[in-house]
């Protein structure tokens, strides 16, 4: 694994493999600017070591880089180059002995702002009045009763969603120890024109942003919970997005990790269309898988990015990690330098005449082209679910998927689309409470519904039957209350 300060630093190929195309007109002072960063960062109480990979980023910055990767560089991969999941059968019974050996770490860190959200997008009721946390701590507490020890779930919180999250764990009920959580770093914003931190004293909370995933193996480290829970007897984890509720502890993946000493797995699964903007495997011209994220892509290669047919694999973002390994490297090499996102944004989120600023970011996915012996392995679909928008939060708060004793989230067996496609006016539906409020009844039945579309103001009921490919057109400009008991198929203009 490559890390910062080390003698294998990733080369420029690599971490800065393609160049601003405009040089930005700047003075940029570096010695000054990286000392008002350091000093900004010392006084939020960020560690040293955090401190010297921040500027480690911001110097590839200042040589003008970009985290771009471009289509040159990399080759396709398939599914013929991978091992798949239905093939791991024969190690499921390794797996399940070396039960006590697994945590859970979810990434909890987004407040789901996509939705109109302002809160821990974990906390959102999604599934049988259910939130993602209640959700994610009942799949930790079937574990533990079957095969003991302590809870296994880990939750990397942010600075915006730490404190509801632990507020909500006290006052859960059926908890009986509360499960280790940690908060993630944070990065200084930068200021474009002059690379300079970032000022907004209207909201000093926007001039800083969580610097990407990519941060689990740096805040793991410097929190002491890496410690904890190798001390703990854990070995194995299964990272993943909490809004992911198909990502659960697999005996067979394991089981393959143990027997076979692979020190990182990524679960990569086959990219449909909406799935053409999700970060992709590929192969490095070094002979590397990587992972190229859609923000690592140059503007004139976006076509071939998003081409399904070419990049067939996406990550599902659910990663599986030796602990052990990651402590040995950590504390030989320091801590990783991943590849640079460089997320161009404005620093009030919410107001696009705010002053532009870069966001530093990483993705822990990327450490799959540092980690010698990594591996990634092709998972089915329904390990990988997530809620980013609100046509996602739809299916599955309908009976498309079932919430098992466990709480292990599964397609229905009674679903007639594999991939059910749902498109929701977003005038109407595109945050949260507009869900809530279209369809407080309950949502209508998806199994026999192939493909869903959904323009104007109309509220539902949970007795309507969908069936087919249904598109359903509001254009009275009023609000339509669908009646009961009836079956809804074709396209259906409502003028």
């Amino acid at each position: 694994m490559t890390t910062s300060g080390s003698r294998n630093t990733p080369s420029k190929a690599t971490v800065r493999s393609e160049k601003f195309s405009n040089t930005p007109e700047q003075q940029y002072d570096s010695a000054s600017t990286l000392a008002a960063y350091a000093e900004k960062m010392r006084e939020e109480g960020m560690p040293a070591k955090v401190i010297d990979l921040f500027t480690s980023y911001l110097a590839d910055v200042s040589e003008l880089a970009t985290g771009h990767i471009p289509e040159m560089h990399i080759s396709p991969i398939t599914q013929s180059h991978l091992k798949h999941i239905d093939a791991l059968d024969k190690y499921e019974e390794a797996g399940k002995a070396i039960a006590h050996e697994a945590v859970a770490i979810k990434l909890n860190g987004g407040l789901g702002t996509s939705m109109g959200m302002q809160f821990a997008k974990s906390l959102l009721p999604v599934k049988d009045h259910m939130s993602f946390l209640d959700i994610t701590v009942k799949q930790a507490i079937a574990w533990q009763e079957k095969y003991g020890g302590p809870l296994p779930l880990v939750l990397m919180n942010s600075y915006n969603t730490h404190k509801d999250t632990l507020s909500e764990l006290r006052h859960m009920s059926g908890l009986s120890q509360l499960p280790l959580c940690f908060v993630q770093h944070k990065f200084p914003k930068i200021r474009q024109d002059t690379l300079m931190p970032a000022e907004y004293p209207d909201n000093r909370e926007y001039e800083w942003n969580p610097p990407g995933h990519g941060d689990i193996y740096a805040s793991l480290y410097l929190s002491g919970v890496l410690e904890t829970l190798i001390r703990q007897g854990r070995k194995y984890a299964l990272v993943s997005n909490i809004d992911n509720l198909g990502a659960t502890l697999d005996m067979r993946m394991l089981g393959y990790m143990a027997e076979e000493q692979v020190p990182f797995l990524m679960e990569v699964t086959e990219r449909t269309e909406n799935d053409s903007k999700g970060g992709h495997l590929a192969k490095h011209n070094n002979g590397r898988l990587i992972l190229r994220e859609v923000s690592q892509c140059p503007e004139c290669d976006l076509e071939e990015f998003q081409n399904i047919t070419r990049h067939r694999l996406f990550n599902t973002n659910n990663i599986w990690i030796n602990l052990i390994e990651l402590k040995n490297t950590l504390h030989q090499s320091g801590l990783p330098k991943l590849p640079l996102i460089l997320n161009p944004k404005t620093i009030n989120p919410h107001d696009k005449s705010s002053t532009p600023v870069y966001q530093i970011e990483s993705a822990m996915g990327a450490a799959i082209s540092h980690f010698v012996n990594a591996q990634a392995i092709v998972t089915t679909r329904d390990r990988f679910i997530p809620v980013k928008r609100t046509d996602d939060l739809l299916k599955v708060m309908s009976d498309y998927y079932l919430l098992d004793p466990s709480g292990t989230l599964k397609l229905n067996e009674a679903n007639i689309a594999k991939d059910l496609q749902v498109d929701l006016d977003p005038r109407y539906y595109s945050k949260f409470d507009n869900i809530y409020e279209k369809f407080k009844e309950g949502v209508p039945s998806l199994a026999s519904c192939t493909k869903l579309g959904i323009s104007g103001d109309i509220i539902f009921n949970p007795s309507i039957s969908l069936v087919g490919d249904v598109n359903i057109d509001n254009q009275t400009g009023n609000v339509l209350l669908m009646p009961e008991d009836i079956t809804l198929q074709g396209t259906v203009d409502i003028k």
